[in-house]
């Protein structure tokens, strides 16, 4: 993908900042399952990281690799084409935008939500309406899970993260939220809930990539295949067959590769955030 010129003043690099009033957390999440469950989590995840015991382990103070320098600059670029498209796109559509913050850390800071972790892959916090990146998942995912990993994967799953945002935004993950704690439904319809809540996310970022596409002309060819390996990669199947060997649909809580898939194609060739209604599509 082409890099454009502007930058945003939105995102905190913690790198090399010695914790940056983090906590290191003891034990880790232990498994690839437990941790895979919790990639580009959705909603509200502090009812994970608050479970996990602390210590007040700090890592050393370093000064950032000019690769980390240029990772900073890569990720200030995708905001900034975050903000300036969905600033459009709600323009368009009467509503008020306001930027989420993006933070980039290593093994472990603190966020609204609770401490973050490596472990647990990127997340957006609704509690602070920031998106915590640690740039090491994108190791995991192609050595772990068998993407292939390029700069656009990293824009794919910021923007997916960027997408979770848009539903704050928009009051979905309020709803989302009042949903699973209502207690009214199984564990099952729960868990569609938070299947159509995910692919509600990689639409938004296909949309997005549609949209900056039409406006800046980033995409170079294989691009979009890249955002296809990580969106497969990460399927709720793909996941399961590589941690337990079988799949359990009704256990999926982002949605099959397939699914996945083609809700982030869906938003990007459609470009209209309209078509993006995953709850009436897989809940009626």
């Amino acid at each position: 993908m082409k890099w454009t010129n502007d930058r945003s003043d939105n995102v905190d690099d913690r790198r090399g900042s010695g914790g940056s009033g983090g906590m290191m957390v003891g034990g880790g999440l232990g498994t690839i399952i437990i941790a895979a469950i919790v990639f580009f989590l959705g909603g509200d995840p502090s009812a994970i990281l608050n479970n996990n015991a602390a210590s007040s382990q700090q890592t050393e103070q370093r000064n950032l690799s000019q690769e980390e320098l240029n990772i900073r600059e890569f990720i200030k670029m995708l905001t900034f084409e975050n903000e300036e498209t969905w600033e459009k796109v709600f323009q368009e559509n009467g509503i008020r935008f306001r930027p989420a913050k993006v933070v980039l850390f290593e093994s472990a800071t603190s966020s609204g939500c609770g401490t973050a972790q490596s472990e647990m892959g990127p997340f957006y916090c609704p509690a602070d309406e920031t998106i915590y990146m640690d740039m090491s998942f994108f190791n995991e995912l192609q050595q772990k899970f068998g993407a292939k990993v390029g700069q656009f994967t990293v824009a794919y799953v910021l923007g997916h993260e960027y997408g979770h945002h848009i539903q704050k935004l928009l009051g979905t993950l309020d709803k989302v939220d009042q949903l699973r704690q209502s207690g009214k439904y199984s564990e099952a319809e729960t868990n569609k809930v938070s299947v159509a809540n995910e692919l509600q996310a990689d639409f938004y970022a296909g949309l997005w990539a549609k949209q900056t596409d039409s406006r800046e002309k980033f995409l170079e060819p294989g691009d979009i295949q890249e955002a296809m390996s990580a969106a497969a990669a990460v399927g709720d199947d793909n996941i399961q067959k590589r941690a337990q060997g079988y799949v359990n649909q009704e256990s999926f809580t982002h949605g099959s590769s397939e699914q996945r898939e083609e809700w982030f194609m869906k938003g990007y060739n459609s470009g209209d955030i309209r078509q993006g209604d995953t709850f009436n599509a897989l809940l009626n």
